[in-house]
């Protein structure tokens, strides 16, 4: 699944989720999809694990929602 958002894309499958940014630096940060958690109350995306530890804010819950379905992990709202 592609989702674009006002800073870049996300790449997401079953498996893994890659955010590439845009601009000059072409940021890509990188997850297993087991090390992704979504939280509602921001629209953020967090990655955290041994070595990684990421988070990005999106621009609508409806992103958020398409995420969380093609990843198949639940919204948190905390």
């Amino acid at each position: 699944m592609l989702i674009t958002f006002s800073q870049g894309k996300i790449i997401a499958n079953h498996r893994e989720l890659m955010v590439k940014l845009e601009g000059r630096a072409k940021v890509t940060l990188q997850a297993q999809v087991d090390d992704v958690e979504l939280i509602g109350s921001a629209n953020v995306v967090t990655a955290l694990a041994s070595g990684v530890n990421w988070s990005t804010r999106l621009d609508n819950s409806e992103q958020l929602e398409a995420l969380s379905t093609a990843i198949g992990i639940a919204i948190k709202y905390r």
